[in-house]
C-alpha cells in the first residue's frame, strides 16, 4: 500500500522503515532535508515540499502526520487545498481528542476523511511494533488495515486473555483497535498516557523510599527545623536498587516494560547523574484530568503524578517561598539551606 508520511522524527522515521521493510511504498516529507535523504537511502520516495509530496501520491491519497500537536492544524491547512474528495488524513501524534472532532467535521465538508491514531511504542517501535488506538471514519480505517497490521506488534508471545473469544473477532490481539468515531483513538491514548504518568511516578517514588532506607546512618541536625528520625536503627539498609529492580522483573506482580527500562537505567548509573530531574508533560495528563472533572471520575493518583511533574520543573518555587514566609512570620522559623542533592548542584 502507498502511504505518505509527514514528520520524520524518532517515531515517524521508524514507522516508515517498518512499513518499507514489509513492502509498503512510502512517500516522505520533513522540513529537515537530512531526515528525508536518510529515508531515501532506505528506499523511501523523498519530496522537496508539500506540493511535491502530494504530487507523488496516487489517489485516493493517505497522508499520515507525525508532527507535534501544536503543528497539526497548520500542516492540515497546508495540505487540505491540495487534496481531493476521498483522500484521508491520519494524525498519529498526541493531539487533543476534542481537536480531532472539530477537524473531522471541518474536513468532511470538503469530502476529506480524517483518522486519529494514538500511537504508543516510542523509539522501540521499529523492532517491537506500535500499539495503535484508532478513531474516525470506518471505511478509511478499513482501507488502512494493511498499514495498521504492519505497524502493530502482532500477538507476539503475550498469552491470550482467557475468555477473549467471547468478545468476538477483533484486531486488539494484534495490537491495534478501532475505538470509535472521530477523537476516540486519541481519547483512549490520552488516558493511556495519564496512566503512564501514574505508573512511572509509582516506580520512582517506591524506589526513592528504598533509597532512603539507609537514612538511619546519616547524621541529622538537632534543631527546631528538623524532624527527628525516631528509631534510626530501623533505617540502616544499603539497598541495591539496580538488583531490586531486576528481581522485581522476574515473577513480580509489578513487572512491566517500564520496570525493564528502569532496571536498565539503574544498571547504567545507580545515581542517575545524567538527569537533572526536570520531567516534561506533553498535555495528555492534563486532558485526562479535565475529562475526569467533566465526567465526575475521581483520579487522585493520575492527578498527583501530573502535579509532581510540574513541581519537578520548579513551578512550585513561589508557593514554597510563601510557605517559608508564613512560617517566618508566625513562628520566626528560618529557612535551612538546601542540601546539594536537593538544590541541583
Amino acid at each position: 500500500m502507498q502511504l505518505g508520511m509527514i514528520g520524520l522524527g524518532r517515531m515517524g522515521a521508524n514507522m516508515v522503515r517498518r512499513l518499507i521493510r514489509a513492502g509498503h511504498e512510502c512517500v516522505v516529507y520533513d522540513r529537515t532535508r537530512e531526515s528525508v535523504e536518510a529515508l531515501v537511502r532506505e528506499r523511501a520516495m523523498g519530496s522537496s515540499g508539500i506540493e511535491d509530496f502530494i504530487a507523488k501520491l496516487r489517489p485516493p491519497r493517505f497522508v499520515w502526520l507525525m508532527v507535534p500537536a501544536a503543528a497539526v492544524d497548520e500542516t492540515i491547512d497546508q495540505l487540505s487545498p491540495l487534496l481531493a474528495a476521498g483522500d484521508t488524513l491520519i494524525d498519529g501524534g498526541n493531539s487533543y481528542y476534542i481537536d480531532d472532532i472539530a477537524r473531522s467535521k471541518r474536513l468532511a465538508g470538503r469530502g476529506l476523511r480524517y483518522v486519529d491514531v494514538g500511537t504508543s511504542g516510542g523509539v522501540w517501535g521499529l523492532e517491537r511494533g506500535y500499539c495503535m488506538m484508532i478513531g474516525g471514519d470506518q471505511g478509511a480505517v478499513r482501507q488502512l488495515d494493511p498499514v495498521f497490521a504492519t505497524l502493530a506488534p502482532g500477538p507476539s508471545d503475550v498469552p491470550r486473555t482467557p475468555g477473549i473469544d467471547r468478545l468476538g473477532p477483533s484486531t486488539a490481539e494484534q495490537g491495534y483497535l478501532h475505538c470509535g468515531a472521530s477523537g476516540a483513538g486519541h481519547f483512549v491514548k490520552m488516558v493511556h498516557n495519564g496512566i503512564e504518568y501514574g505508573l512511572m511516578a509509582a516506580y520512582a517514588e517506591g524506589l526513592d523510599v528504598l533509597r532512603a532506607g539507609k537514612s538511619g546512618k546519616d547524621t541529622r541536625a538537632v534543631d527546631a527545623e528538623t524532624t527527628p528520625l525516631r528509631d534510626p536503627e530501623h533505617y540502616r539498609y544499603d539497598i541495591d536498587l539496580a538488583r531490586v529492580a531486576e528481581v522485581w522483573r522476574r515473577g513480580s506482580v509489578i513487572a512491566s516494560w517500564l520496570l525493564d527500562l528502569t532496571a536498565t537505567a539503574l544498571v547504567t548509573d545507580a545515581e542517575l547523574k545524567e538527569f537533572a530531574g526536570r520531567v516534561s508533560d506533553s498535555g495528555e495528563g492534563r486532558w485526562t484530568i479535565k475529562a475526569a472533572i467533566d465526567t465526575g471520575v475521581p483520579i487522585p493518583v493520575l492527578t498527583a503524578a501530573l502535579y509532581e511533574r510540574f513541581s519537578s520543573r520548579g513551578n512550585a518555587v513561589f508557593q514554597n517561598r510563601l510557605l517559608s514566609a508564613m512560617r517566618l512570620g508566625f513562628g520566626g522559623h528560618l529557612e535551612k539551606a538546601a542540601s546539594p542533592e536537593h538544590s541541583g548542584e
